[in-house]
C-alpha cells in the first residue's frame, strides 16, 4: 500500500538527475580481429568525462578480451595510431562527440597477435526480458499479424483446440486485434462488469443477434468462461460492432476503443436496467475550479470522467515523474494564472492573478488511469513513445487526491461561471486526448497527442513537503491532508494492459489477476499462461538500475499502457457467477453454445474422414473441365461416381449408366487403371487412404450408349499414334492405343495396325522421346520399356510402298517431314505500312512455276513488277542448298499440336525441283495473283485498323531511327543463352530493367583502370560484340549459307489476328535473324540491312532483334513480329540514347536523340557526330568544347567521359546504352582520370531554403580539399563547414523540415572513398551548410504551411515523404450494423 509520506512520495534522486542531466558518448565498435567478429558491433553509451582508461575497460568486459592485448582506433581511418589505453583523458577532451552522434572505433589486434579471451563476456547488452522468463509479445513466424502461429518445437494444431491449463480460453488474433483481446479479457474477468452483463436478456424481437452488442459480448463471455478450446474466434463481435475484414487490419489503441465500445453499450442498453451500468463503474466526477487570488471568489464546473490519463514526463523535461503517485499528484496541482494570463474575475471586475486546478470530488468503483506513453516530438516532426519507468503500486490510496469539502456540498450545484455540467470527458485541457493511427511494422496504435495545454502546465506552485526532497518536486502537505476522509479509499489493481513496440505501431497484451484465486495470469491472444509479481515489475518500463550508465541505451519497449484499479470495499466486491448459479436465460445460451460446439467437432471430424481429390471430365459439350471432389471415405465408388455426375453437369446429357471414375495422371495425360467389379469397395481403400491431396487424380470417363468401355489394366501405358502421308505429306491427328512395357515392337506394331488398319509389314514406327527427340523403332524384338517407353508417349507411324524406306532414316523424307513438323512456328509479321514496294509488291514468295495468267503493271520508280520478283525469289530459291542438316535443338519442351490443318499442304524443303514441281501450292500463287490484279493501282496498302494492337505510323527512316521505341536494352530474346536485342516500349518510351545498367560503364569504380583487357558487355564475345554483320568475310551473304523452310502468306480477314500489313509466316525456328531477314526482303520491299525486326510482347512492348546469327529458337507458335524501315546496325555499332543533364531543372533528365555510336569511336568523335543531329531535330546549337557526355544510371549522372576516351577501349558500351549530355557554362574543367567531379548544394537554415547545384572538381579524394573548395565557394570559414552527402537517386531530394537533422552532418573521414561517404565515382550530390546559421524558427502555422508544400513538392518529384502519415481509419461502432446504412457517416 502506498502511504503519503515523503519518502515514500518523493524519494532522494539527486544523484541519478546528475548523472543523467551529464551529457553521454555513443559509441559504436567494430571488432575486425576475425572474420567472425567482423560483422558484430559493441555499443556503448557512456558520460563524456569517461577516461580512455575506462573505455577500454569497459570494451574489454564487454567483448570478453583480456585488457592490452587489443586496441581501438577512429574507424575508416587509414594510418592513424590506436587511442591510449592508458589515459586518464576524458572522453570529451579526445574528439568524442557527444549528443547523440556516432563515434564509430575498431577493435584491432595489437603486435599482430589476437586479443586473449578472458572469458566474462558481457552479455548485459540484451534485455532483461531475455536472460528472464519473458512474459510480452511472443516470438512470431514472420508474419505482419498477431494472429500468426508462435514458433515453439512443441506446437501444433491440436494445441490451439485444447483448453489451457490454466483453466482459461484464450482469444484468437484476427490480424491486428490484440487490443481488443485485451480489453474483451479485462472485462471477462471483471466481475461486476460480467455479472451484470449476464444478467441482461437479450429480446431477439426487438433486435437483430448478427448486431447486437451485448448479446455477441454475452456469447463470448459464455464461451470464455464454458468452452473446451484453448482459443476462441472473435469475428461474431467484431461483425456486431458493424465491421469488415479490413477492419481486422486497422491499428487503434485500446483506450480509445474502450470509450468508443462503452459508448455504444450506454445506446444499446438505453431504458434497461443495465442503462446506467457504465457510469456506475466507471464514471468519477471532478472539480475544475478558478479561484482569484485578490477577493478569492471562485468559479467552477463539475466533469465526469471514465479513465486519468496521467503524464510520464512534463513537458519539455528530460526526467519522468517516475510513479504514478507522483503524476497524480502532478495531475491535480493548481496552475497561477498571471501576467498575460490574467484571469477576469467576475467579482473585481478586472484581470487579475487567479489559480487554476482540479480537484476530485468523486473515484468510480473501477478506476482506470491511462499512462500517456505516446508523445509528439515537435524537435524531429515525429510520433514518439515515451518508455520511462512508471512504478505503481499493487494497492492504490486515493484518500490523498480527494477534495473532502467539495463532496460532501451538493453536487448538482450549478457552477457560477457556466452553469452546466460536462458529462462523459474530463476538463478539456487535462483530459481530451486526440488518437490517430500511423504505419505499423506489427500491430498497435499510432498516437497524435493534441493535449498541448498539459505541456505548458507547468508546476509553479513550490511548496516542500520534506528536507530531503527535490526543490522542484515539493507541494503544501497542509493543502494536502486537509481533505483526508476518516476512511481510506484503497483501490486494488486486477488488469496491467501492456504496449510492445514504438509509436510506429506494436502489440497489445493483458496481465490480469483473478478475483477468485488472486493469481496473475497473462492473456496474450490465444495463449493464458500464470506470471508472477515480478512479471508485472518488468512492465514497469524503462531498464534497471544494474547498468549504471548504460541503462538508456537499454530502455524496453515492453512496458504499461493501461492500469485498472477496483476499489475494495467488501460490502461492493462481488464474485464471479459459476456456471448453476446462471440466469435461466444464459443457461439456455451455455445449452446453444454446447450443441454448437459438439456440431462444430463433428464437422471437424467429418472433415478428417473426406477425401479431396481432383476431377476432370470430358465433357460432351463443354470440353475439358476441372473440378474437386470431395467424398467420405467410407463412400463407395458407385456413389462416388454419382456424385461426380452431379458435379460435372451430366445430367441430361450423358446418362449416369455410360459414366466411370478412372485413375488418371494429369501431367503425363495418362489414364492409369480402370476399376472394374470395385464398383462397392469404399473410396478410402480405393484411394490408399484419406488425404487432402493425392499424387494422381480422377478422371470421370463418358461413352456413347452403343460402346463399351475399354478396360485399363495397371502396368499398362498410353501412346498417342499419329499417321504420317508422305504423298500428301501431311500429319493425322493423335488417336490413342494401350500397349504393355513388356510388349516387342513387332507385336506393338500389330496392335497399331488393328487401330489403324494399315499393314504392320511395311510400318514404320518413329518414338518422340522428348521434344524433338526422334528415334526410329526397328529392332523387331526389342520391348517397348528398353526403347524408352513411359505413362504416357507419342508415335509417328507410315505404311507405304515408297522407297523411302531403302533410304537412311535421316536422310528419308520421314525423318525430313518429321524434323519439319517439330520444328516449324507459325509467326505474325506486321509490315510497314508503306515501304518502297506496296502489297502489290511484297511478292509472296510461294510459287515460281509459270503458271501465272498475266503480269501486273509496273509500279512506279524504281519499283519491280510482281513476275520480275518472283522470278528472282524463285532462282534464288532454287539455288539454295535443300538437303543441309542443320545442328542445334529447341529448348523448348511444350507439347506441339498436331492439328493437321497447321500443316496440310506443307511442301517438302527436301523435294527435287523440277518443271512439274514448284515451291509452293499453284492453287495459293493464282490466289495471290487475283489478289494482286484486284488491288487498284498495283497497291495494296488498305488502312489500318485503329482498334488493331499494331498499328504503325507513317515515318521516315530518320524518324524511326529517332523513335524512342527503340529503347533500353533485353538480354534474353533470340536465345536461351546470350543476346543482345533491344528493349522498347512504344507507349511509354525508355523502360528501367531491373538489373539495371551499371555493368555497361568504364568499370563499377571509375577509380579502377579504365583499360581493361576483357570487358564485361552483354556481348560476351569480341566476335559477337555489337551486332553481327549480315555478310561474311568474302561479302557473301550469310542467308546464303543454308536454307531452312520458310512460307509466307497473307493474313486473311478471318484470322484471329489478320491485319491488312500483316503476313502469316511458316519458319524453321532453326533459321538465323539473318536468313530471316534475307527471307523477308521481297516482302518488305528494301534490302535486308534497310529494316529492323522488332519482337512484340505483352502490353505492345516491342524488342529489337539485332544478333544476326541467333536463330528463332526462343520464338513459339502465334508469335508477333513488327518490321520498321531503317539502317540496322553493322558490325561494332551500339545504338546510344541520348538524355539531357539539367541538375537544377525539376526534371533532371530529358530524353533528346537516339545516336549510333562505333567500337573505336572516340568520345570527341561521337560529340562531332551529335551535335548536328541534335541542331537538327531538336534544334540546338550547341559548341563542341562547351559539351560534355557522361555515364548514366537510370537518374543519376555518372563518370565524365573524356574527349580522347575510345569505346570498347576505355569505356565499356552496350546495345541500346544511355548516357547523359550536360551543356556547360564554360570550357571543361575535367582533364584527368584523377580528378573527381562532384555536385554540390548549399543549405541555408535561416531561411529554410536549399541553394542552386554547382559542380566542384576535386584533383584527389580529399576530404580537406572539398571542404577548402566549398568554403572558397561559398565564403563560409573553414572550420564553420559542414557537410554530408545526400540520399537516394539524383537530385536526393529532401524535405527542408527534415534536411537539418536527418542528415548525416560532418562525417569523422579523411577521404570520400571510405565508409559512410563511397564517394567514388563522379556526380556524387553533397549538401554543405554553416554550422553557425541558427534555423529559422516558425510558428505552428508555418510550420504545417511549409509541410504542406514540402510534400506536395516531394510526391511530384516522385520522393517519399516521411513526416506526412499515412491516414488510417478511424474507430467506430456503428450501432445500425455497419457503415453501408450511413455511407456519409465515414
Amino acid at each position: 500500500r502506498v502511504r503519503f509520506d515523503g519518502n515514500d512520495l518523493l524519494p532522494l534522486e539527486t544523484p541519478i538527475q546528475n548523472a543523467a542531466e551529464e551529457p553521454r558518448v555513443l559509441c559504436i565498435i567494430q571488432d575486425i580481429t576475425s572474420a567472425k567478429t567482423v560483422n558484430e558491433r559493441l555499443t556503448l553509451n557512456l558520460p563524456a568525462s569517461t577516461t580512455l582508461s575506462k573505455l577500454y575497460e569497459d570494451v574489454a568486459h564487454k567483448a570478453g578480451y583480456v585488457i592490452g592485448t587489443f586496441g581501438l582506433t577512429w574507424g575508416n581511418t587509414q594510418d592513424m595510431a590506436p587511442l591510449d589505453h592508458s589515459s586518464e583523458m576524458a572522453l570529451s577532451d579526445s574528439a568524442f562527440e557527444p549528443g547523440g552522434k556516432k563515434n564509430f572505433l575498431q577493435l584491432i589486434d595489437k603486435d599482430g597477435e589476437q586479443p586473449q579471451i578472458s572469458g566474462t563476456a558481457d552479455s548485459s547488452g540484451l534485455d532483461d526480458s531475455s536472460q528472464e522468463r519473458f512474459i510480452g509479445p511472443l516470438p512470431r513466424d514472420g508474419t505482419a499479424s498477431c494472429s500468426g502461429d508462435y514458433s515453439s518445437p512443441s506446437y501444433s494444431y491440436s494445441s490451439i483446440l485444447s483448453k489451457s491449463e490454466t483453466g482459461y480460453v484464450g482469444l484468437v488474433n484476427q490480424a491486428m486485434t490484440c487490443y481488443l483481446n485485451s480489453l474483451l479479457q479485462t472485462l471477462f474477468m471483471t466481475p461486476e462488469f460480467r455479472n451484470a452483463l449476464y444478467n441482461w436478456e437479450f429480446e431477439e424481437s426487438e433486435e437483430d443477434p448478427v448486431t447486437s452488442i451485448p448479446y455477441q459480448l454475452q456469447r463470448l463471455f459464455v464461451l470464455l468462461q464454458t468452452s473446451k478450446k484453448r482459443a476462441i474466434e472473435t469475428t461474431d463481435v467484431t461483425r456486431s460492432f458493424g465491421w469488415d475484414s479490413s477492419e481486422a487490419w486497422q491499428q487503434h489503441d485500446v483506450q480509445e476503443l474502450c470509450r468508443v465500445m462503452f459508448d455504444a453499450l450506454e445506446q444499446k442498453w438505453k431504458q434497461t436496467e443495465q442503462a446506467d451500468l457504465i457510469n456506475q463503474l466507471y464514471q468519477g466526477k471532478l472539480k475544475d475550479y478558478v479561484r482569484c487570488l485578490e477577493c478569492g471568489y471562485e468559479s467552477w464546473r463539475i466533469d465526469t470522467y471514465l479513465d486519468i490519463p496521467l503524464v510520464i514526463r512534463p513537458f519539455g523535461a528530460s526526467q519522468a515523474y517516475g510513479s504514478v503517485v507522483r503524476s497524480s499528484a502532478h495531475f491535480w496541482e493548481p496552475e497561477t494564472l498571471d501576467g498575460p494570463n490574467q484571469y477576469f474575475c467576475e467579482r473585481c471586475k478586472k484581470k487579475c492573478d487567479a489559480r487554476k486546478g482540479l480537484r476530485f470530488l468523486h473515484f468510480p468503483y473501477l478506476l482506470t488511469l491511462q499512462l500517456k506513453r505516446f508523445d509528439f516530438d515537435y524537435t524531429t516532426m515525429h510520433r514518439i513513445k515515451l518508455n520511462d519507468r512508471m512504478i505503481f503500486p499493487e494497492e492504490l490510496d486515493m484518500s490523498p487526491f480527494i477534495d473532502v469539502e467539495d463532496e460532501k456540498s451538493p453536487q448538482t450545484e450549478s457552477c457560477t461561471d457556466s452553469g452546466a455540467e460536462n458529462e462523459g470527458s474530463c476538463h478539456s485541457d487535462q483530459m481530451s486526448n486526440d488518437f490517430s493511427t500511423d504505419d505499423c511494422v506489427d500491430e498497435g496504435i499510432c498516437l497524435d497527442n493534441t493535449s498541448s495545454t498539459e505541456r505548458v502546465m507547468k508546476p509553479k506552485v513550490k511548496i516542500h513537503i520534506a528536507q530531503t526532497a527535490a526543490p522542484d518536486r515539493c507541494f503544501d502537505l497542509n493543502n494536502v491532508f486537509r481533505y483526508l476522509p476518516q476512511s481510506l479509499l484503497t483501490f486494488e489493481l486486477f488488469s496491467v494492459m501492456v504496449h510492445s513496440g514504438s509509436a510506429a505501431g506494436g502489440h497489445y497484451y493483458a496481465c490480469i489477476k483473478s478475483f477468485s484465486d488472486g493469481q496473475w495470469y497473462s492473456f496474450n491472444d490465444q495463449h493464458v499462461s500464470k506470471i508472477t509479481q515480478d512479471d508485472i515489475r518488468k512492465t514497469y518500463g524503462g531498464s534497471s538500475g544494474s547498468r549504471g550508465y548504460y541503462s538508456s541505451a537499454f530502455v524496453s519497449s515492453t512496458n504499461a499502457y493501461m492500469l485498472i484499479y477496483r476499489l475494495k470495499d467488501p460490502s461492493r466486491n462481488a464474485k464471479y457467477l459459476s456456471v448453476d448459479d446462471f440466469p435461466e436465460h444464459i443457461k439456455s445460451l451455455v445449452q446453444k453454445e454446447k450443441e454448437s460446439e459438439e456440431q462444430e467437432k463433428r464437422q471437424r471430424e467429418i472433415e478428417r474422414n473426406t477425401c479431396k481429390i481432383k476431377l476432370f471430365c470430358m465433357h460432351p459439350v463443354k470440353m475439358m473441365m476441372e473440378s474437386k471432389l470431395e467424398v467420405h471415405k467410407d463412400k463407395t465408388l458407385r456413389e462416388a461416381t454419382e456424385m461426380a455426375y452431379k458435379l460435372m453437369e451430366l445430367d441430361g446429357i450423358v446418362s449416369l449408366d455410360c459414366c466411370r471414375l478412372v485413375k488418371y495422371d494429369e501431367f503425363h495425360e495418362y489414364l492409369e487403371r480402370s476399376y472394374e467389379g470395385e464398383e462397392d469397395t469404399p473410396m478410402g481403400l480405393l484411394l490408399g487412404g484419406v488425404k487432402s491431396s493425392y499424387m494422381f487424380d480422377l478422371l470421370l470417363e463418358t461413352r456413347k450408349p452403343e460402346q463399351v468401355f475399354q478396360p485399363y489394366k495397371p502396368g499398362e501405358v498410353m501412346v498417342k499414334v499419329h499417321v504420317v502421308d508422305l504423298k500428301t505429306e501431311t500429319i493425322a491427328s493423335p488417336i490413342s492405343v494401350r500397349a504393355y512395357l513388356n510388349q516387342t515392337i513387332t507385336e506393338f506394331k500389330q496392335l497399331i495396325a488393328q487401330a489403324t488398319g494399315l499393314s504392320a509389314d511395311s510400318m514404320r514406327v518413329v518414338l518422340e522421346r522428348c521434344y524433338n527427340d526422334l528415334r526410329l523403332l526397328y529392332l523387331p524384338n526389342k520391348t517397348l520399356k528398353a526403347e524408352g517407353f513411359f505413362r504416357s508417349n507419342k508415335v509417328f507411324i507410315e505404311s507405304s510402298e515408297l522407297t523411302d524406306h531403302q533410304v537412311t532414316f535421316t536422310d528419308s523424307l520421314l525423318w525430313k517431314l518429321l524434323d519439319r513438323h517439330g520444328n516449324t512456328i507459325r509467326l505474325l509479321v506486321l509490315l510497314p505500312e508503306q515501304s518502297p514496294g506496296t502489297l502489290a509488291n511484297r511478292t509472296l514468295c510461294q510459287k515460281g512455276g509459270g503458271d501465272s495468267d498475266a503480269p501486273s503493271e509496273e509500279s512506279k520508280g524504281n519499283r519491280k513488277s510482281v513476275e520480275a520478283i518472283l522470278e528472282e525469289s524463285t532462282e534464288k530459291l532454287k539455288n539454295l542448298s535443300l538437303q543441309q542438316q542443320q545442328q542445334g535443338s529447341s529448348t523448348s519442351d511444350s507439347q506441339k499440336s498436331s492439328d493437321a490443318s497447321d500443316f496440310e499442304h506443307i511442301e517438302s524443303p527436301t523435294q527435287e525441283a523440277d518443271s512439274n514441281s514448284s515451291l509452293c501450292v499453284a492453287a495459293d500463287n493464282r490466289e495471290l495473283e487475283n489478289r494482286i490484279r484486284a488491288a487498284p493501282g498495283g497497291s495494296g496498302g488498305a488502312s489500318s485498323d485503329p482498334e488493331n494492337h499494331f498499328t504503325c505510323e507513317e515515318r521516315s527512316d530518320s524518324e524511326v531511327n529517332n523513335d524512342r521505341s527503340t529503347s533500353s536494352v533485353d538480354s534474353d530474346i533470340l536465345s536461351s543463352s546470350h543476346s543482345s536485342d533491344t528493349l522498347c516500349n512504344a507507349d511509354s518510351g525508355p523502360i528501367q530493367l531491373a538489373n539495371g545498367l551499371d555493368s555497361h560503364s568504364i568499370t563499377s569504380s571509375r577509380r579502377s583502370k579504365a583499360h581493361e583487357g576483357k570487358k564485361e558487355t552483354w556481348d560476351t564475345a569480341e566476335e559477337d560484340s555489337g551486332t553481327d554483320s549480315e555478310y561474311d568475310d568474302n561479302g557473301k551473304s550469310k542467308a546464303e549459307a543454308q536454307y531452312l523452310y520458310f512460307r509466307a502468306e497473307p493474313c486473311s480477314q478471318d484470322d484471329p489476328f489478320g491485319h491488312a500489313h500483316g503476313l502469316v509466316v511458316h519458319v524453321d525456328k532453326r533459321i538465323t535473324l539473318a536468313a530471316f531477314k534475307q527471307n523477308l526482303e521481297p516482302y518488305v520491299g528494301v534490302a535486308s540491312t534497310q529494316f529492323k525486326v522488332f519482337r512484340v510482347y505483352a502490353n505492345n512492348q516491342e524488342f529489337e532483334s539485332v544478333r544476326l546469327n541467333e536463330t528463332l529458337s526462343s520464338f513459339s507458335d502465334d508469335n508477333k513480329i513488327t518490321i520498321r524501315l531503317g539502317r540496322a546496325l553493322k558490325k561494332g555499332e551500339y545504338r546510344v540514347k541520348v538524355y539531357q543533364l539539367l541538375v537544377n531543372e525539376a526534371e533532371p533528365c530529358k530524353f533528346l536523340v537516339d545516336t549510333v555510336f562505333a567500337k573505336g569511336m572516340t568520345v570527341r568523335q561521337s560529340k562531332e557526330e551529335l551535335l548536328p543531329q541534335l541542331k537538327e531535330q531538336c534544334k540546338l546549337e550547341l559548341s563542341i568544347d562547351r559539351v560534355r557526355l557522361r555515364k548514366k544510371t537510370w537518374k543519376n549522372p555518372g563518370t565524365v567521359f573524356l574527349d580522347y576516351h575510345v569505346y570498347e577501349e576505355d569505356i565499356s558500351i552496350s546495345s541500346n546504352w544511355e548516357v547523359f549530355l550536360e551543356v556547360l557554362s564554360e570550357p571543361e574543367k575535367m582533364k584527368s582520370m584523377s580528378q573527381l567531379a562532384v555536385l554540390t548544394r548549399r543549405w541555408n537554415p535561416s531561411t529554410m531554403k536549399l541553394g542552386p547545384f554547382q559542380e566542384v572538381i576535386l584533383e584527389s579524394s580529399s576530404v580537406e580539399e572539398l571542404k577548402e573548395k566549398l568554403s572558397e565557394m561559398s565564403d563560409i570559414p573553414l572550420e564553420n563547414l559542414e557537410f554530408a552527402k545526400g540520399r537516394g537517386t539524383f537530385p536526393c531530394d529532401i524535405s527542408v523540415l527534415e534536411i537539418h537533422q536527418d542528415l548525416d552532418w560532418n562525417p569523422k573521414v579523411s577521404t570520400l572513398n571510405v565508409w559512410p561517404l563511397y564517394i567514388c565515382d563522379d556526380g556524387a550530390v553533397v549538401f554543405y551548410r554553416d554550422s553557425t546559421e541558427e534555423p529559422l524558427e516558425l510558428s505552428e502555422d508555418e510550420r504545417n504551411e511549409l509541410m504542406k508544400k514540402e510534400s506536395s513538392r516531394l510526391l511530384k518529384t516522385g520522393h517519399r515523404v516521411s513526416y506526412s502519415p499515412r491516414k488510417e481509419k478511424a474507430l467506430k461502432i456503428y450501432l445500425d450494423g455497419g457503415p453501408a446504412k450511413d455511407p456519409g457517416q465515414d
